[in-house]
């Protein structure tokens, strides 16, 4: 059930995004995402525009960092929202040896906040 704070609510599926990455488990990802999301990789030479379903996919393909037994190493840096219906995160994290930057836009539909887009960055990081 939904709280009457965003930031809390916002900041509780943020945490669920996190730890269905970490456990590479589309099934955890599904309940954070819009199915009609768009997932974006903005690294020069890799680009990518995919919907939700095929991101999945890649998702459920990986050996999940927890399984590889690195520490789950992320952080919100922000959150901004317009008060009902919108809202923007950008944060970090580490994972597979390089450093992510993700700006995600959420939207409160079926009086719950849900992830519709995803782009991100990444640098591998140095002496790793």
């Amino acid at each position: 059930m939904p709280s009457n704070n965003i930031l809390v609510d916002v900041s509780a599926l943020i945490d669920n995004y996190l730890q269905g990455l970490y456990q590479a488990s589309s099934a955890i990802l599904t309940e954070v995402f819009h199915p009609d999301a768009r997932y974006i990789n903005t690294v020069t030479g890799e680009y990518l525009y995919l919907s939700v379903s095929d991101y999945f996919k890649i998702v459920d393909q990986r050996t999940a960092p927890c399984e590889l037994k690195q520490p789950r190493r992320d952080r919100i840096i922000s959150i901004e929202n317009d008060g009902e219906n919108m809202a923007f995160v950008k944060l970090s994290m580490q994972m597979y040896e390089r450093q992510y930057l993700d700006y995600l836009t959420l939207i409160r539909s079926e009086n719950r906040w849900q992830i519709i887009s995803k782009v991100f960055s990444f640098k591998p990081l140095k002496g790793e």
